[in-house]
């Protein structure tokens, strides 16, 4: 079967069950996306890795990364490769001394891994038809500048209350404050709380 290759466009909470999130995934070539409803530990394994923070421990996944790396196995690509009663199965393709075997993994720990790996996640055409969206493009582009205006004049209104707040904090504090914020799984307040540590250490 033909792969096709699929990005991480978006990553949000769930509207339909308030506990979890989604994983938005984009064809690579093309305008269908695929949602895929993930639990709230997965999700900040995802977001860690895409926002590129290192916590003070390793969480799960990054203790499998370096599990596979200590005995030389590489990830090549994630593969989502079923869907059952509204269920996505996934497996981990991996290298090892030329030899390529398979792991059976849930698809949320697949794109975890993936994200840390670097790697291509691809499906078949058969689930994106069963569980793909079309992203309509004029729609969208004019509900986007829409948003991107709202969004805007807020983070104007905001920014600079949110900018005096954390420059009060020392570094110290910062990286507290940037581990509450995980827990809470708060990604947003995280990546601006992150950019002003960089930010620290870029003067420092």
């Amino acid at each position: 079967m033909k792969k096709i290759e699929l990005d991480i466009v978006a990553l949000s909470h769930s509207v339909t069950q308030s506990h979890n999130y989604a994983v938005v995934l984009g064809e690579q070539h093309g305008s269908r996306r695929l949602p895929i409803v993930i639990g709230g530990f997965e999700a900040q394994a995802i977001a860690v890795a895409m926002e590129r923070m290192t916590p003070n421990r390793p969480l799960t996944h990054d203790l499998f990364k370096n599990t596979l790396e200590t005995f030389t196995i590489d990830l090549k690509e994630v593969i989502i490769n079923n869907l059952l009663d509204g269920i996505f199965y996934a497996r981990l393709v991996c290298e090892r001394n030329g030899e390529l075997f398979e792991i059976d993994s849930r698809t949320s720990d697949a794109l975890a891994m993936a994200v840390r790996f670097n790697c291509p996640i691809f499906t078949y055409e058969f689930i994106l038809d069963a569980a793909g969206v079309v992203l309509e493009e004029p729609e969208a582009k004019a509900s986007t500048r829409g948003s991107a205006g709202t969004t805007s004049s807020r983070r104007k209104r905001q920014s600079p209350a949110k900018g005096a707040t954390l420059s009060s904090y020392s570094v110290e504090e910062l990286n507290r404050l940037l581990d509450d914020v995980l827990g809470k799984e708060d990604y947003e307040q995280a990546a601006k709380i992150r950019d002003e540590i960089n930010r620290r250490k870029e003067q420092g």
